[in-house]
């Protein structure tokens, strides 16, 4: 009997940068094109996201860029770090990848990095994945995040035909921090302020008068209040499971690698001790 063959390492897309802008004070636009996007697509999903590798400080690797080779060759704490974005536009014609970055100063990996970066420069990435896109067939639809989740809130306005019957939240910093979205839906800007992060979300879901017939809905950001906000949309409002894309982006005093090594457990336990708990 022949050996299965082993799952074949999925190849990085390269690509250029092709501009650079700042579209808010903390949130920065970096568009991507070139030859290596010619097989790449994203048009299934308004939460398809894609993977940036980095490689870290002072590390370079023979070209042409092999991400086995680099496993074989160099120890594992000088592999690329991955840092995960939300494609706000996939332009097929013209083959550019628009990503927006939420930035703090020179706080973390890839904020810093968007900031500076110029047009030429080579950007590595693995993806797209996704899976959420609105249902046309629900009655109305939700969509509630933080800065985080807003170029995939935005992405799925843009893709819900005029007329559909939506709500949005999005929480951020204040109002410098509101951006323009092709849609004839009413988003709601909740300016978080000196309040907790997510509280403002947590509330206006809460306040919400749920209309008839069956929603689809959005909700991702910061872990905590992704928690709280699972609870109220699954055990209190009955939510099916299958009608609800869910799940933390990002979770606070945590950087990614962190967060994923634990996103699975966090998710899963949350997860059944919500589908314990009765409604009250």
């Amino acid at each position: 009997m022949a050996e299965r063959p082993g799952r074949q390492p999925r190849k990085p897309h390269s690509a250029q940068v092709v501009r650079t802008e700042r579209l808010t004070p903390h949130m920065q636009r970096v568009v991507l094109g070139g030859e290596g996007l010619a097989d790449f697509a994203a048009d299934t999903c308004t939460d398809h996201y894609v993977k940036l590798l980095f490689p870290p400080e002072g590390v370079t690797y023979p070209e042409p860029f092999d991400m086995q080779r680099i496993r074989d060759e160099f120890p594992r704490a000088q592999w690329p770090v991955t840092r995960t974005y939300t494609v706000r536009q996939w332009d097929a014609e013209h083959g550019e990848l628009t990503l927006d970055f939420v930035i703090h100063g020179d706080e973390g990996l890839a904020g810093p990095w968007a900031m500076r970066v110029q047009p030429g420069e080579t950007v590595r990435f693995m993806g797209p994945g996704g899976a959420y896109a609105p249902d046309p067939d629900a009655d109305w639809h939700l969509l509630v995040g933080d800065e985080s989740a807003l170029p995939a809130i935005a992405c799925a306005l843009e893709a819900l035909p005029r007329g559909a019957r939506a709500y949005a939240f999005v929480e951020i910093s204040g109002p410098e921090e509101e951006q323009k979205i092709d849609s004839d839906v009413e988003v709601v800007w909740l300016h978080r302020g000196d309040r907790p992060l997510g509280e403002a979300l947590v509330e206006a879901v809460r306040g919400l008068e749920f209309p008839e017939g069956r929603v689809h809905a959005f909700v991702h950001g910061e872990a905590h209040f992704v928690k709280e906000l699972r609870h109220l949309l699954r055990v209190e409002r009955h939510v099916p499971r299958e009608d609800l894309s869910i799940s933390g982006y990002w979770r606070r005093g945590h950087n990614e690698d962190g967060w994923q090594a634990s996103k699975r457990e966090w998710n899963a336990r949350i997860e059944a001790e919500q589908e314990s708990t009765p409604a009250a």
